[in-house]
């Protein structure tokens, strides 16, 4: 296994209870992971899988994911609620004196 250079994928480390192991995640590539008994193995494998899943994929001329951090966002999003739910966002929006989309952006970023 290799490491990718300037590899700017965003990863992340958690214990997983179900197999008393941590487990090491990319964000860019759901479907991978890797097990170890330390969180910096699991930080090292799971980063060696990407770099072999880039290399096979650059290999078969398959697109490759771009990392999270090199993307850009505009700041806006849909998100659909159902009536209900849009309905009591508005009536505590209005009693607090602000907008629906600051409102929401305050629950969001909590």
């Amino acid at each position: 296994m290799k490491t990718l250079q300037n590899d700017h994928y965003t990863y992340r480390v958690t214990w997983s209870e179900d197999d008393k192991e941590y487990v090491g995640l990319c964000a860019e590539f759901p479907s991978l992971s890797w097990l170890a008994s330390a969180p910096e193995a699991a930080l090292r494998g799971i980063r060696c899988v990407v770099a072999d899943t880039v290399a096979d994929m650059q290999k078969h001329r398959e697109p490759i994911p771009e990392p999270l951090a090199s993307r850009c966002f505009s700041g806006k999003f849909m998100v659909r609620v159902p009536p209900d739910v849009h309905r009591g966002l508005a009536v505590e929006a209005a009693e607090a004196g602000v907008s629906l989309n600051r409102l929401a952006t305050v629950k969001l970023a909590h």
